[in-house]
């Protein structure tokens, strides 16, 4: 590989694998990893309000149109292995922040003023490397036109609209995803419309509809959007393989105050090329009407196949497959794991909360997941909690989860909406940024469990040749003892937030890990060991995972 851009990552610094080993079946890795698979569960980390002493001083603000919104980009763009951000402003301008934490010590970030970033009117923001040059690009969403910022190094954006043939449209867009179609050179984008707006500027009562925008046959720039209608006033999207298929299909989630009672959630079937179709009930599909306002999905029930968790106003939902893979239909389990969090876990109001974005993740390094809702009021609509503190629910053994937003040190009544699980200190520990509507934005840095005997973890990021540079649609494997952990790598969901870099996985008291991966086009790489504790880059095709020393 020839170094680039991002090529920091893909030097050796130091010999960590001793041997590289294709395992010849399940047996052989249980037998090497039996003795350290995670069984007991860690408590809360403990951790610290740092915002104002990094720097970080963004509000997102703004009227009714900005009162769904308010998310941020997470990925590196100055190639130092740090992830920086990018936040929404609403009616004040976007910020983009520069992260100069010291390793291990306190955050630190330093506000990069620029005309091309400096937008106005941003609902939020999620990146991906578009023309795969090795820079990092922005899909921006708006209330108004939406644009496409395309990385030039060190933190630096150029408008990329008319360069790409990309129609940002006049909407009010609050929902983004992205997947890689066969061998395109770009990737295919799919963008969830709230509401259209009138010539003033002020928004319809009308849900809009969303748009796939997909690579002209020139391979280099954008065909015209093509509409994906009906709209039911969306506030997610997510391409995922649901039914491990190699094909990633486009799930919607769609706000049940203004789509009627013809509205539902969404599955459309993405055939390379193809004409979008809608699942419905004939495929198996099963209605869900909820105030669909975030995506998230992971493997909870161990059968390598994703559930797929809906946050809403009240009862959040977390959907199962009902028979396996064969059909969408799916049933909900989300009081029965202790996800539901219908209601404000503290604060004295027993009305219904209102939850925006989902994220499954690791804070506690045990092995096993956990998930983090970000939540807050609307503004001040009535019958709905007013002090509705995001929830932070940490996984135990059963597959069941418990509150712990409280002991952790998290606690805000501030009404959330974006957010990101990120180790920005690079000490192998995820901190926690939360947007919040009218409020500064909310950082924490993570000081771990205080256990004489912490968690190990693993960061991994994924390289392949081509256009599709950061393997978008892969999924990677992580063997921990007897246990399995999987890990799709995707561009969407969560609340009008997005994460593109280092993937975090808790390995509990392993101190070694088998990885390996399956790759967008379906081939299926070798287990490799890693030994735990470190940054790594699996490389298609490579000898084994190169390791990368962050800074001192």
């Amino acid at each position: 590989m020839t170094p680039g851009p991002r090529g920091r990552r893909a030097v050796v610094v130091g010999l960590v694998l001793v041997a590289i080993v294709t395992l010849a079946g399940i047996g052989l890795a249980v037998a090497r990893f039996g003795d350290r698979t995670p069984r007991v569960a860690a408590g809360p980390p403990r951790f610290v309000d740092e915002a104002a002493a990094a720097g970080l001083d963004h509000v997102y603000d703004g009227g009714t149109t900005f009162y769904v919104g308010g998310g941020l980009a997470v990925f590196d763009c100055d190639d130092d292995g740090r992830e920086d951000l990018y936040v929404a402003g609403g009616s004040n301008p976007a910020r983009l922040y520069r992260n100069e934490s010291a390793t291990g010590g306190a955050l630190r970030f330093v506000a990069v003023s620029d005309p091309a970033t400096d937008l106005p009117a941003v609902n939020g923001a999620y990146p991906l490397d578009i023309d795969g040059d090795g820079f990092i690009d922005l899909a921006v969403l708006r209330v108004g036109e939406n644009v496409l910022l395309r990385g030039l190094g060190d933190c630096r954006f150029e408008r990329a609209n008319e360069a790409w043939s990309f129609d940002g449209g006049t909407a009010w867009t609050t929902a983004f995803s992205a997947t890689w179609e066969g061998s395109a050179g770009l990737p295919t984008l799919a963008i969830g419309r709230y509401r259209a707006l009138e010539a003033d500027g002020g928004a319809t009562l009308e849900c809009a509809p969303n748009a796939l925008v997909r690579p002209a046959a020139s391979g280099n720039a954008y065909a015209p959007p093509v509409a994906l209608g009906p709209g039911y006033c969306t506030l997610s999207m997510l391409f995922s393989d649901w039914d491990r298929s190699g094909r990633r299909d486009l799930r919607v989630s769609n706000d049940r105050n203004y789509y009627g009672t013809d509205g539902e959630e969404q599955l459309w079937r993405m055939e390379p090329g193809g004409t979008p179709r809608l699942y419905t009930q004939d495929d198996g599909w099963v209605r869900v009407q909820v105030e669909g306002m975030g995506i998230a999905s992971h493997d909870l029930t161990d059968d390598g196949l994703p559930e797929v968790y809906l946050t809403s106003q009240g009862d959040n939902k977390l959907q199962t497959l009902t028979a396996g893979p064969d059909e969408p239909a799916y049933r909900d389990i989300g009081l029965r794991r202790g996800v539901n969090a219908a209601q404000p876990f503290t604060g004295g109001e027993a009305l219904p909360s209102t939850a925006w974005h989902p994220e499954f993740d690791d804070v506690n390094n045990d092995g096993f997941i956990d998930l983090f809702v970000s939540k807050g009021n609307v503004k001040a609509q009535p019958g709905y909690a007013l002090r509705d503190p995001s929830n932070l629910l940490l996984g135990r053994p059963d597959g069941t989860f418990v509150e712990a937003a409280d002991a952790a040190g998290v606690l805000s009544f501030a009404r959330g909406r974006g957010a990101a699980l990120v180790d920005f200190n690079l000490d192998g520990l995820l901190d926690l940024v939360e947007v919040n509507l009218g409020d500064p934005i909310g950082l924490w840095r993570n000081l771990g469990t205080g256990a004489p005997d912490p968690g190990h973890w693993l960061a991994i990021e994924l390289r392949q040749a081509g256009p599709n540079r950061d393997a978008i649609g892969a999924w990677l494997e992580i063997r921990v003892g007897d246990a399995m952990i999987r890990r799709e790598i995707v561009v969407g969901g969560g609340h009008a937030s997005g994460a593109l870099g280092w993937t975090h996985v808790g390995l509990g008291p392993a101190g070694t890990a088998a990885v390996r991966v399956q790759w967008p086009d379906g081939e299926i790489g070798p287990w490799q060991d890693v030994d735990a504790d470190q940054f790594v880059t699996v490389e298609r095709g490579a000898a084994g995972p190169r390791a990368w020393l962050p800074p001192d």
